[in-house]
């Protein structure tokens, strides 16, 4: 008689693993408790960082997070957010929610090989496709991102990708280039020419002054190989957020304008939301500002931050990261928003376990998330350019904008295909309004280049002082056409 036997598995050893390193973490996910949007719960082992990657990966799904509470006591994450899609409905769709699941659910494992691939992508240096990607920070100055992408245009280098900050007259910025004839990476030794040049540029902004050693080493240029692909797992938008984020915090943006004399020292202050008698009601400037404030909770041994500002997509990303990149670690939060204002309160401790307790402490955390908040939100016009995409082409438009009295103070620059698609907020140098005129004109005129204006900080108009001759304060016909003619034979429209 023929007899088979099998070996015996223990059911409970298929939890072993998970006894010993801890549980997978669990997603759930409810389209039933609110009529209004998409519930999401979150259940795992906490460690430090845990939270953030939560709402970075939430961030990066373009998902906007209503309300959240988070505890974190004795070692264990729960996780409740309230969350809607990019287009203010609940999440329905099964390849989203699937990918959610995905993204915030994967176990430890998964995920430690994620970041053990994402590093080793990050850190190889040969690389035959990718770009490389250098970062830069330093103190800012009109006219500062246009004399950057000339160098580039200078020494031959492709500009891939870039996306660049300017806060208190401090600039953060991370490019991805590209040798000009090969379109590949670059090698050490140009790579330390490019940083040699780009300082240089960087460091022309430093005036002769008594701190002039502390801003001369604020001033760097570093560089990397490998483009993060922007998805989860090889790297993501959020993540260079991150880094620019941590570049400001660097050159401690926080802390103010330099006070630096002279004219390449500070921006003008803006005065574009300051009403046209120049003053403004009480309660409507205290609704526009952030409010940061934080109280001790004796008895549990926590710091409470409270933030109240006006809501926006990306500021639970900002604060949370923020905290997270001070080396604190949130135990509780509370997150919500009503009626377009933002209400956030995080239960704080200091990674060694303490709460906060000086007000030297205290106060550097206020500046450093009023500061967070605040170089996110940019005044002025916004500038969306399409064009086929060649060397010298970021270099040629800033240009154009610079030596008409524009200034760049956020960039976004990316490629798609043979086009390059350019996002620019710009202000104007002297601290006026920016002429729409101008900015109409220019649309018309620049022919090749598919343009798009969008006035996303609402600017009341005032009276400008009179220049004398009763002309327009950018004569656009004469001062741009020969850029425009020049850009006309290199550009098709995209």
């Amino acid at each position: 008689m023929n007899t088979a036997s099998w070996p015996y598995f223990d059911p409970d050893f298929d939890g072993l693993s998970e006894r010993v390193y801890g549980p997978v973490c669990r997603v759930t996910i409810d389209n039933e408790s609110s009529d209004e949007c998409t519930v999401l719960k979150i259940d795992s082992v906490n460690k430090q960082g845990l939270l953030l990657e939560v709402v970075q990966a939430l961030t990066d799904m373009n998902l906007t997070i209503l309300k959240s509470y988070i505890s974190s006591d004795a070692g264990w994450l729960m996780d409740v957010f309230h969350v809607k899609d990019g287009s203010g409905n609940k999440v329905t769709d099964q390849n989203v929610i699937n990918y959610i699941q995905k993204a915030i659910g994967a176990n430890k494992e998964a995920m430690a090989k994620a970041r053990a691939r994402n590093t080793k992508f990050l850190e190889s240096k040969t690389s035959a496709h990718e770009p490389t990607a250098i970062e830069m920070r330093g103190k800012d100055r009109p006219g500062l991102f246009s004399e950057i992408s000339a160098a580039l245009a200078d020494l031959h280098i492709n500009v891939v990708e870039a996306h660049a900050w300017s806060h208190n007259a401090r600039l953060a910025c991370v490019a991805y280039i590209s040798d000009q004839s090969t379109s590949s990476p670059i090698d050490d030794h140009r790579l330390a020419t490019i940083e040699d040049h780009l300082t240089t540029v960087l460091r022309a902004t430093t005036s002769q002054n008594a701190g002039d050693d502390v801003c001369t080493n604020q001033q760097e240029v570093k560089h990397f190989a490998g483009l993060p692909d922007h998805g989860r797992g090889e790297g993501t938008m959020t993540d260079v957020e991150r880094r620019l984020h941590q570049l400001m915090l660097s050159v401690r943006d926080f802390d103010g304008p330099p006070s630096a004399s002279g004219p390449s020292s500070s921006w003008p202050r803006s005065t574009a939301n300051i009403p046209l008698g120049g003053h403004e009601d009480e309660e409507e400037r205290e609704k526009k500002e952030c409010q940061v404030r934080i109280e001790s909770c004796d008895e549990r041994g926590y710091s409470i931050v409270t933030v109240s500002c006006k809501d926006r997509r990306r500021l639970m990303f900002d604060t949370v990261c923020t905290l997270t990149d001070l080396q604190y670690v949130i135990f509780h939060a509370s997150v919500d928003s009503d009626e377009g204002y933002a209400f956030q309160e995080y239960f704080i401790r200091r990674i060694d376990g303490c709460a906060l307790n000086t007000e030297g402490e205290k106060e550097r955390v206020i500046k450093c998330l009023e500061a967070a908040i605040e170089r996110r939100v940019c005044e002025g016009i916004r500038l969306e350019l399409r064009a086929t995409n060649r060397v010298g082409l970021l270099s040629d438009i800033t240009r154009v904008l610079r030596e008409n009295g524009l200034a760049v103070v956020r960039a976004d620059i990316a490629t798609q295909g043979e086009d390059a698609v350019n996002a620019f907020y710009v202000r104007d140098m002297s601290g006026n309004d920016v002429d729409m005129e101008f900015i109409k004109t220019m649309k018309r005129e620049m022919g090749p280049i598919d343009l798009d204006v969008k006035n996303e900080t609402p600017i009341i108009s005032r009276t400008s002082p009179p220049n004398g001759n009763g002309r327009p304060r950018f004569s656009v016909g004469d001062i741009l056409r020969s850029h425009v003619e020049r850009l006309s034979h290199n550009i098709a429209i995209g």
